[in-house]
């Protein structure tokens, strides 16, 4: 049976037989277009305690920042998320070290392991910022009112395009590249960067994810007290990535949900009767895509009714600032989350 989607449908964002909104997800002629929100029997949580105790995270040496940086390097190109790389020992970093440690069978000492290290022997690289970039910087707005009437939420500046794809923060990327002004960057600028596998966002391309038999067995939990989303397969953690989850007006929903679709650069419908209080209004705004999209580059759509798990458009801020009840990751993580799960998927938030 095809479903209509006319009323949350934006032309552009059609493909095929279906149609999203981040926020409204609506599958046309899928099944599950036809069914109420399934609520699956409770799960028990991870199968194995990855988190550590803040006696064990305090234990761990301040390593100097070049270590700090080339460790967080490795995590991130391993898919153990340690947050912004930024050469500090943050608590998402020392978090994700003992978890990859923990998952890999590998003793929890406090000295740097130096097969960690071999693994990244180039800290630092240089950028040179291609002419192509400048397609993906734009004028912004902070009122939804003023972002609905762009055409796409771009970067703000070359600064914010070059922070992201290496996913570092701004004020770490000032740092390595001093006395240069990075406010005024433009094309044909080298800039000195962490040699990180970088976040391509020219490489994504707006429609749905299909489905990945390979990852059917998987296993998506979401520790809402230690900020983490970390999937399994066959009881074994393969990936884990820092998260903000909800809010305390609107916490995430705690219980045993599916992944009903996966969008890329999907189109956002900001409305404040959703995000204050769960419930539908009649006056909203249409945001266009882009990575400062309030639900940024992806939309993950659970079966709990407007809830997702999804980008942002301030990375700096995972770990702190509340999300509307959903699931918010870093742009270079939700990248690669919606390449290590599917359709499908049990996502268990606890």
């Amino acid at each position: 049976m095809k479903l209509s989607c006319a009323r949350d449908l934006i032309p552009k964002f059609e493909f095929g037989n279906a149609c999203l909104l981040a926020g409204f997800c609506c599958f046309c002629g899928s099944a599950l277009a036809d069914k109420a929100p399934q609520i699956l029997p409770l799960l028990s949580a991870p199968p194995k305690a990855l988190r550590a105790d803040k006696k064990t995270l305090v234990a761990l040496p301040n390593y100097d920042e070049v270590t700090a940086t080339r460790l967080q390097i490795f995590l991130d190109n391993n898919d153990f998320g340690p947050g912004k790389i930024d050469g500090e020992m943050g608590e998402f970093f020392r978090k994700a070290l003992l978890a990859y440690k923990r998952a890999h069978l590998m003793p929890l000492r406090g000295t740097v392991d130096q097969w960690l290290l071999d693994q990244v022997p180039e800290t630092f690289t240089n950028y040179t910022i291609p002419p192509e970039a400048e397609n993906f910087v734009g004028p912004t707005a902070s009122k939804p009112s003023e972002q609905a009437k762009l055409k796409a939420l771009k970067y703000g500046s070359l600064l914010e395009f070059v922070a992201e794809r290496f996913h570092s923060a701004e004020d770490y990327l000032r740092k390595l590249n001093r006395p240069m002004n990075l406010d005024a960057l433009k094309p044909g600028d080298t800039v000195k960067v962490p040699n990180v596998v970088p976040f391509k966002i020219e490489d994504l391309h707006e429609g749905f994810v299909p489905p990945n038999p390979a990852f059917a067995n998987r296993i998506v939990y979401v520790d809402t007290k230690e900020r983490f989303l970390l999937i399994y397969e066959n009881n074994q953690l393969v990936a884990e990535f820092p998260i903000t989850p909800g809010s305390t007006k609107l916490p995430a929903p705690i219980g045993v949900w599916k992944i009903n679709g996966i969008a890329v650069l999907p189109v956002f419908r900001h409305d404040e009767g959703i995000l204050n209080y769960g419930i539908k209004s009649d006056t909203a705004f249409i945001l266009p895509a882009g990575p400062n999209n309030p639900v940024g580059i992806l939309w993950m759509a659970l079966s709990k009714p407007h809830v997702g798990i999804h980008g942002t458009n301030q990375p700096e801020t995972i770990g702190r600032a509340a999300s509307h009840g959903c699931i918010r990751t870093a742009n270079w993580d939700a990248a690669r989350v919606k390449e290590l799960v599917t359709v499908g998927n049990i996502v268990s938030i606890f």
